[in-house]
Order: structure tokens, then sequence, then C-alpha cells
């Protein structure tokens, strides 16, 4: 150290050049020249621990900057590290400006590069300059954005923002009144997010819905609704977005804190221009070369087994900062804060994934719910998208779900669904109600009739599938009557046909074969009948 700040010591032993060495130092004036000699790649490393307040965790400096070779006395002076250093944090640290120590942190003590307290001191007063004073330490001026403005090319498709997120949580929590644990159509968001984001804004309770919070929120304004959800998941230490993330598969005991993880990242966005697109990959390649610890405690990225669904490989190391800390960051972009309506995507073109989003700064007030429903006389309901939610709601409970038609939600009235229905308190007279105050009393009667038939007397028509068994001749129908195959006939059809029970026509076939008839099996489906016929 004294070579390499060109100090002569003079004392004799140890305890006194320590004491000498760490004067000179101290030397305002001369730490400033040393500083300022550096070599580039030693003074970037410099510079990026004075950003941090002078401590930088290890593991993350190292990959950076390289190690400090742990080397005893004797190798020490053969190999003349301080001479012929092997990486910048070398450098800094034969030159007395980088130590390492363990520091207590929220998550326990972790190991940090640091430049020594008193030293520090001396190089912010003494050695300030551009370079050194990072504007991160100047806690009047807001971070520097993260990346660049997106390319033409980046941004050449918009992708708007949307609130299917409502829809969606709309369509699961029908089903999930139904019973149902997972909605019979398809949903715009994957549902497992979706129940994550009601258990977060405690409309679910132990994956069970709560009627009250239901009912606030399915009869908020959707403005409202959506800034209920998302007041939620900002809030929220359960919703844990790095189990969500798509092609990877998190196993074992160990936990992530995601609401810390959520606020950095969310930090990091702030201080994006609002309303600007911005490239989604250079801000991500960004966070990986400035915070790539974001959210591992003391930079450990061995401890969590988190696997490629693809093929079950561990990703375990740095190598794969890419697949699982990256995937991250362009999960939470491209997935919660875009289904919040916080965030608009765009692709090079229609198809293709997100390279570039910009953050909303004005939501606006919201689409006003005031969309009808449309009721046929086939029994079919078809409930547009911007229908008040809580009305569909209640639709859903009355009907058979079919597929959605472009934005409308689409249901047909059975005997089995108003059954249904019935079981769980709902009865007609409230469908006649709900369809009369949403459609202007546009029902068709034909409907209004049945409706109420079933209601006085049930169901009056039945259509199922049967086997028929014909013959050829009366007297062939009654001898298979009085044999043992008797018991699998069912109610005659006329004098040579008969229904046979379900599961029975091989037995029927067998007892004729021992009658000495000849039996052709011709069974097929017509008209919803299924036909089997005897020739002798």
């Amino acid at each position: 150290m004294a070579e390499l700040w060109g100090i002569e010591l003079t004392a004799t032993d140890a305890d006194a050049c320590r004491e000498q060495l760490w004067a000179a130092l101290l030397d305002p004036g001369l730490a400033a020249e040393i500083v300022e000699t550096l070599p580039p790649e030693a003074r970037a490393a410099l510079d990026a621990l004075i950003a941090k307040n002078g401590r930088v965790p290890l593991v993350e400096f190292s990959r950076r900057f390289g190690e400090v070779r742990e080397m005893g006395a004797g190798k020490r002076d053969r190999e003349q590290p301080h001479r012929r250093p092997k990486s910048a944090a070398e450098i800094l640290y034969y030159r007395a400006l980088l130590a390492t120590a363990f520091f207590d942190t929220p998550s326990g003590p972790q190991e940090f590069a640091y430049i020594p307290d008193d030293l520090f001191k001396v190089i912010n007063r003494e050695g300030r300059s551009a370079t050194l004073m990072s504007p991160l330490r100047d806690k009047s001026r807001a971070p520097e954005p993260l990346g660049r403005p997106a390319s033409p090319v980046e941004k050449a498709h918009p992708l708007p923002a949307n609130d299917w997120l409502l829809d969606d949580a709309t369509t699961l929590l029908a089903a999930m009144r139904l019973g149902w644990d997972e909605a019979p159509v398809a949903l715009h968001l994957p549902a497992p997010v979706i129940r994550d984001l009601l258990a977060a804004a405690r409309i679910l309770a132990d994956s069970t819905p709560q009627p009250d919070s239901v009912k606030a929120f399915l009869e908020a304004t959707r403005a409202e609704a959506l800034k209920q959800l998302t007041d939620a998941w900002l809030d929220s230490p359960d919703f844990d977005e790095l189990r969500q993330v798509p092609g990877i598969v998190c196993e074992g005991e160990w936990r992530n804190d995601p609401l810390t993880t959520r606020r950095f990242l969310l930090s990091l966005l702030e201080a994006l221009p609002q309303g600007q697109w911005w490239s989604l990959t250079a801000f991500i390649r960004n966070v990986k070369a400035q915070h790539p610890d974001f959210q591992r405690p003391a930079g450990d990225y061995d401890s969590w087994f988190i696997k490629r669904a693809s093929d079950g490989l561990y990703l375990r190391g740095f190598a794969h900062w890419d697949e699982v800390d990256g995937a991250l960051v362009r999960y939470l972009v491209t997935g919660p804060l875009y289904w919040l309506g916080m965030v608009e995507l765009a692709a090079p073109e229609e198809g293709k994934d997100a390279t570039a989003f910009r953050v909303i700064s004005d939501k606006g007030k919201g689409i006003s719910e005031n969309g009808k429903l449309v009721v046929r006389s086939s029994g079919q309901i078809a409930a547009a998208r911007f229908a008040p939610r809580a009305v569909r709601y209640q639709v859903a409970r009355f009907g058979e779900w079919l597929e959605p038609k472009k934005d409308d939600y689409v249901y047909l009235i059975t005997p089995a669904s108003l059954a249904r229905a019935l079981r769980q308190g709902l009865k007609v007279e409230h469908l006649l109600a709900l369809l009369n105050k949403h459609t202007g009393a546009n029902i068709p009667p034909s409907l209004v009739k049945a409706l109420k038939r079933w209601e006085a007397n049930g169901t009056e028509a039945r259509m199922q599938d049967v086997v028929v068994l014909r013959v050829s001749r009366p007297e062939v129908l009654d001898e298979l009557r009085k044999s043992k195959a008797g018991r699998f006939l069912g109610e005659p059809l006329g004098p040579t046909a008969v229904i046979v029970k379900t599961g029975a026509q091989s037995k029927v076939m067998a007892a004729l074969a021992e009658m000495g008839l000849l039996a052709e099996d011709e069974t097929q489906q017509i008209d919803g009948i299924i036909e089997s016929t005897s020739k002798v």
C-alpha cells in the first residue's frame, strides 16, 4: 500500500507503520491524486461503490469487477499481486480503497465490498468529480432511467391497455359460486393469477368467495373495481409473481420476498418518462447490469429450487439470470402491470412478443357498464361485455354456459340449469325480473310461458339416447321376453320393437344366438336413437 501511494515509511515496527500509513492515506490531497490516477476499470469499480454510499454486496461487486485472490504472506511475496493485479477489485484492494466485511441487513448478515468509512469521507470531500458523484447519491435528484426509448420497430404494433381482468374475474366468481373449480369457458388471463388477485383484495378467503365483498366488487364501477385490485396487488406480500412466471417451476420450502421485489422494480419504472415508449429489452438488460440481485438476498443464486418447465433443468447460478430474474421483470411488465391497466405494450408485429412498453399516466374514468341483455326464444341469453357485471354474474347462475361470441357472454336456459339455480335459492321469478329490467321487457313470450310452465309442472318433455331392438315378427319378440334375456328388455315401442336397457346390448345378442336366431347388429346413431336390428 505504501509503495502504491508513494509513501516512505520510517517507523520500525508493524503497529507504528500501520499508524503512519493510515495517517498518510487520510491526507485529502494525496487521496485525490490516487483516485485520479486509477486505471479506467478500477475507477469504474470505485464509482460503483461510491454510487451505493460506499457499500455493495460482495457477490454483486465480484461479478462486475472480479475477485481478490486469497493468498498467504509467502505467496503474496512471491507473486506480488499489488504489482500484477488480476482484477479491478485487486487494484482497489491493494490501494486500501476496498475492504470486505459482514454487515447486518433486514434479511440477515451479508458480506459486502466497501470503502472504509474514514477514507470514504475523504474521497467524497476532496476527490469529488462528475464520475465520482453519482446522481443516486443526490437525494434531490431522481435516478436516471434504465434503458432507452423504444426504436420504431420495437413499438410498431401497439397493444392498448384493457380491463379484461374485470370480466374474467366476474366469470371466475360466477363459476366458483356454482361450485366449479374452473370456469367452463376460456379466460383471457390465467385463472390462478385472477384467484391470487381476488385473494389479495379479500374478495376470496381460503379460496371461497365472500358474499359481501363479491357484491361490492361487482357493483363498483369498472374504474373503482380495477383500482381495488391494483391497490391490493401493490401492497400484497402473498401475490408472488416469481411463482407465476411462465416456463419455470418453483419447488421446495424456500421463500422469496415478492412485496420488496415488486416495490423495488416499480421504483425503477417510476424513473421512466411517462407516456414515452421504452425498450423492454434494454430495460431488462440495464436491470441486470446495475441491479442484478434485486430479488436475491445476499446475491444467492443457488439455494432456490427453480427448474425449467420444458426439460426439468434446475436453473441455478447467475448464468441463468435471464431465464429467472430477467423473465420476472418481463412478466411484471407484460403481466400484472398490463392487466391492471398501468402500462401499454407494443410488439414488432401482430402475434409477436412485446418489445416495448410505456407507463400510463392518466387511466381515465373507465367504461360505463350500460350494455344490455339479448334474449332469444330458444332460451339463449347474450350478455354484452359491458353489461353490468353483477347482472351477468346472476344470469350465469341460471344458465348453461356456452362459449363467448366476440364480446358477448352466452348462456342457455335448460331444465337442468333451472333446477341447479333452484337448489341455490334462485327462482324463475328472479330470472324474469332480471331479464325484464335489463332487456327493456323485451323477452320472447314463448320463453316466458316455458319458464312459468317449468316452474309449475317441472320437466314435461325429455330427449334421450336409447338402444332399440327391432325383429322381423312379433313371435320373435314374445319368445325373447320369455327367455332369461327378458329382464334386459324395457319399454315396448310396438309389436316388433323394444327398448334394450342400458349396457345390456351384448347380453340380448347372446340370448338371440342361443335361441337359434342369427341377429345382425346394425347399431348406429339415427336421429338421436341407437338402433339394433335382428333378422332371422
